[in-house]
This record gives structure tokens, C-alpha cells and sequence, in this order.
């Protein structure tokens, strides 16, 4: 197995190889793809206080009451 490295652009889901592969490459080939894009992750703490979940009959610890937990 012969092994070839490029960097390219997908457009409409199609990986162009440059031309000067097409000729060494036949017509089978094993893909791997290592994506430049990272996505952005959630941040849970923002998305919570943004949209905070309503819990029924909620009441917030007393500061003593956080301490005797301890």
C-alpha cells in the first residue's frame, strides 16, 4: 500500500484528488480524514443560567445550612 498526503476542500460531499495522484492511485483507496473544524463546545454552566430548570416548591440552602453539610 502506497501512501499519499494533500489538503483539500470538500465541496458538494466529493474529496478532490489533485491530479498528480489520479494516475498512481487506481481505483480503490482506503480514506482517512483528519477535519481541521473543531466544534465549539456548550458551555452547561452558561446554558443553565440562561435557561435555569424550574423545579417546583425550589428553596435555596441558608448559608448554615450549606456549612452542616460539610
Amino acid at each position: 500500500m502506497e501512501a499519499f498526503e494533500f489538503k483539500t476542500k470538500i465541496k458538494n460531499g466529493v474529496i478532490q484528488v489533485p491530479k498528480k495522484y489520479t494516475q498512481k492511485i487506481g481505483k480503490n483507496v482506503k480514506v482517512i480524514i483528519f477535519s481541521d473544524h473543531r466544534p465549539k463546545r456548550k458551555d452547561i454552566v452558561d446554558d443553565l443560567l440562561k435557561h435555569p430548570i424550574k423545579v417546583d416548591d425550589f428553596k435555596p440552602l441558608s448559608r448554615d445550612e450549606i456549612y452542616e453539610r460539610l
